[in-house]
């Protein structure tokens, strides 16, 4: 089968489209025909191996998953003999952060894991972003510990993660100010967002309102710069580790202090997470943006594009 493998950490050029052998379901797992997969901040995180980190999961020297690729949707070609909850043919879509495959023809992953089947009215290409960008910001909002009611900022709204996040804010019914650039003040408004600061006319930390929870979807503010924007006991959460990794050190010492704080929760997500989204998706609740999309041998400029941190929502991967 045809995927795109990485041998070596580094820039996109390491990755190289080669034959490799098809995956072997076990007994519990599934063989899924990919035939849509996206290039996301995880994937390429991990190719890159940035933060040093990451090598703790995917391996010291040299990556133990020589193939990408953490958000699927395809069709369940082959069963394992203990697998209940699938058949032949089925419509699927999920999420693997753990043994990715998805940037390929083939992958296997198992039958309790973060995958559920595609709802009649979603197409692959519609069911392959929905997972990656929202479950690290529905991870974030579970951990803000937010209510009815309390007024949020999304900064950086327009990305994968930021533009779930708003989606999903409205659907526990909160008041959300979206920070943006002038090209998709129209695109975030027609979401549902409540007011939009176009960060390229206005300096959003000026404003006078106050806000239960600030989250940063792209890792460019500071806890420092939007601590006077919160309210008294107010979170803070950013998707990147900040300036000298701060945000860790700062959400260790709100564990032992009152008021502001910065929370750095760990994204993990489920097979109830992937149900839930699934349904919100299905109701018309929360829509994946879509950017641009890719040929499988195009790929290394899907990661190019990703990482020019320009894109609006997802990048698709037709394999």
């Amino acid at each position: 089968m045809k995927a795109a493998v990485y041998e070596q950490y580094g820039p996109p050029e390491r990755v190289k489209i080669l034959d490799i052998n098809q995956p072997i379901p076990n007994k519990d797992e599934v063989l899924i025909k990919v035939i849509a997969s996206t290039v996301n901040r995880t994937d390429s995180g991990f190719r890159s191996a940035e933060y040093f980190i990451s090598r703790l999961f995917s391996g010291l020297l040299r990556p133990k998953h020589r193939v990408l690729g953490c958000e699927f949707a395809g069709i369940v070609e082959e069963t394992g003999s203990e697998v209940e909850e699938f058949k032949i043919g089925d419509r699927v879509f999920g999420f693997d952060d753990q043994n990715f495959g998805a940037h390929s023809e083939y992958k296997v992953i198992g039958e309790k894991k973060a995958i559920s089947k595609i709802p009649d009215n979603i197409s692959f290409k519609e069911a392959a972003p929905i997972t990656e960008g929202s479950h690290y910001a529905l991870e974030s909002i579970r951990a803000a510990k937010i209510k009815k009611g309390d007024r949020v900022l999304v900064y950086g709204a327009t990305g994968a993660i930021g533009s779930a996040a708003i989606q999903l804010l409205k659907h526990f019914k909160t008041h959300v100010t979206a920070v943006v650039n002038t090209q998709n003040v129209q695109l975030i408004k027609s979401v549902g967002v409540d007011e939009v600061i176009d960060y390229l006319n206005e300096d959003f930390t000026k404003t006078d309102r106050k806000y239960t929870f600030i989250f940063d979807a792209v890792g460019k503010s500071s806890f420092n710069a939007c601590k006077p924007l919160l309210t008294k006991n107010g979170i803070y959460i950013s998707t990147e580790l900040g300036k000298n990794s701060e945000n860790i050190w700062y959400s260790i010492m709100g564990l032992l202090t009152w008021g502001k704080k910065v929370v750095f929760p760990l994204p993990t997500i489920n097979k109830e997470d992937v149900i839930f989204l699934r349904d919100l998706v299905e109701k018309g609740e929360f829509k994946p943006i879509i950017d641009r999309e890719y040929n499988l041998v195009d790929i290394v400029e899907a990661y190019r594009y990703v990482e020019t941190g320009q894109k609006t929502g997802n990048v698709l991967i037709n394999i």
